[in-house]
């Protein structure tokens, strides 16, 4: 079995970045089916276009634009790519930057889909102060990065004894986020107390209600931005009242304008 070194991924890697001991990669996919492999240091993956498959020894991920995916250092797995274009963004941890912000590598095990907004959310922070590169870029990625995962070591320890209603309302969030909701009716619906919603809901997702759905919007509205030129259209189909609103959301939680990103993108 391949273990990659640190850096090191298969496919057309066109910028690369290093400090702090940390690996920052921008990398377009090019082969259609990459056998078991590892690497020797935990990572990000964060799919920015198309998509792929990706298996470990104990899930299978279908995993499209906005993916964000955690593998620990030296967890196995395969990937299968379709044909077409598909690039992904990498965040290699070493064990020097672990050892320099004091963090514990083994806080996080395994191989995860994270799928909560507001650790996608702030991958994108990081993404985009890889490409702005200005004087406190580096400054502004460690500590997003610590950020990230505090918050990764906190949901893991909550996790362990979280009652039924987080999960359900989780998924009807996420299938739901671009509807007009209701505090009374999703209590009626979890069957939980208005106040008991209200008071724990930070608790398992690290913001307030309101600000998970806005999240959820906006994370929505980044990947439609690559399929999509008229900001107005993807303000609707995001669920934003207006592409004011859209706009005002989006700086708030990535730092930049959406035609900025957009550009970034590219």
């Amino acid at each position: 079995m391949k273990n990659l070194r640190n850096g090191e991924f298969f496919g057309q890697t066109n910028e690369k970045l290093n400090f702090d001991g940390l690996t920052i990669t921008d990398t377009e996919y090019t082969h259609p089916y990459v056998d078991w492999h590892y690497h020797e240091n935990p990572y990000f993956t964060f799919l920015l276009q198309g998509n792929m498959t990706e298996g470990n020894k104990k899930e299978i991920y279908d995993c499209s634009v906005g993916t964000l995916l955690y593998h620990h250092w030296e967890d196995a797995h395969y990937n299968i790519k379709p044909d077409i274009f598909t690039r992904g963004f990498h965040i290699e941890i070493t064990e020097e930057w672990f050892r320099k912000f004091q963090v514990s590598k083994d806080n996080l095990e395994g191989s995860f889909n994270i799928k909560n907004p507001v650790f996608k959310l702030l991958i994108y922070q990081i993404f985009k102060e890889s490409k702005l590169n200005d004087n406190s870029f580096e400054l502004s990625i460690n500590q997003t990065l610590l950020n990230l995962f505090s918050q990764l070591s906190n949901q893991k320890s909550s996790s362990e004894k979280k009652p039924i209603w987080v999960n359900q309302i989780d998924e009807i969030l996420h299938e739901s986020f671009t509807d007009k909701l209701n505090l009374t009716e999703l209590s009626q619906t979890l069957n939980i107390h208005p106040m008991h919603l209200s008071r724990d809901f930070q608790k398992y997702f690290h913001c307030n209600l309101g600000e998970y759905i806005r999240k959820l919007k906006v994370e929505k509205s980044l990947i439609l931005l690559n399929q999509n030129d008229s900001l107005s259209e993807v303000a609707l189909e995001c669920g934003f009242a207006d592409q004011s609103h859209f706009i005002r959301c989006f700086k708030e939680n990535i730092g930049i304008t959406p035609l900025k990103f957009k550009n970034i993108l590219k």
